[in-house]
């Protein structure tokens, strides 16, 4: 097996306010390069409540290793790494939150580049900055987590062109930051990792979601300069088979 995973918190938690902030925020970023595709690839589709908004009048084909997440008639359980479509199927290839769980992510940048038509965008997210390790990201699967400059240098590698790449969840970073440090001294203290996101309380839960709104009426012109998250939207380049 040539990714890691230990189960979707998206499949047992979707309402959590971070699933809700990514769909927004990933729209707010990402929505624009969907255009009106013939077929569309959402990779790591079990990861549901994110990407409703990718869905159209096109063809949809979702991939997941986990079964449970997919749609009968329109979900293939795969890899990333070895997708089961012929080169040039797709105008807009989607996979967020994905290229982390694989152990080659080159070879996932390879075959998510493959099955794009020339001129076909891909669209992707990953988790932000090694530092932020945590047994969080070992329960998740992770292999490893990106700087932006990082995934652009992956994109390129594959032959793609980048159009836009941003970090995300910049408002809620400070949160993050002291979750992480929470998370390390809770394990120099020796006591257990939990076996689910962390709980939220009502008004958190509610000021999280409102910074991630504000964020949101900033990013569709902006960059970020830093955050939990990465955005890239890529371009095949047209001459490109």
């Amino acid at each position: 097996m040539v990714v890691r995973q230990s189960g979707s918190s998206s499949l047992r938690q979707p309402d959590y306010w971070w699933y809700r902030s990514r769909a927004l925020l990933l729209e707010c970023v990402l929505g624009r390069y969907l255009g009106e595709p013939e077929a569309a690839l959402d990779v790591g589709s079990a990861d549901g409540p994110s990407v409703g908004w990718m869905r159209g009048a096109h063809r949809r084909v979702t991939v997941d290793l986990i079964p449970e997440g997919l749609v009968p008639g329109e979900g293939v359980c795969a890899s990333a790494e070895r997708l089961p479509f012929a080169d040039t199927t797709f105008d807009v290839v989607a996979a967020f939150d994905v290229v982390e769980h694989c152990e080659d992510d080159r070879r996932a940048m390879t075959e998510l580049a493959r099955v794009l038509r020339p001129g076909g965008r891909l669209l992707l997210s990953v988790p932000a900055y090694a530092w932020a390790w945590s047994d969080h990201d070992v329960r998740a699967g992770h292999h490893r987590r990106y700087t932006r400059r990082d995934l652009e240098r992956l994109v390129r590698a594959a032959g793609l062109d980048v159009e836009r790449s941003t970090y995300a969840f910049t408002a809620v970073f400070p949160f993050f930051v002291a979750e992480r440090l929470a998370r390390r001294l809770r394990r120099r203290l020796g006591r257990p990792a939990p076996d689910r996101l962390p709980s939220v309380p009502a008004r958190l839960d509610r000021l999280l979601e409102a910074l991630s709104r504000a964020e949101s009426r900033v990013l569709p012109g902006r960059d970020l300069p830093f955050g939990s998250s990465v955005l890239l939207a890529a371009v095949k380049p047209p001459e490109a088979r």
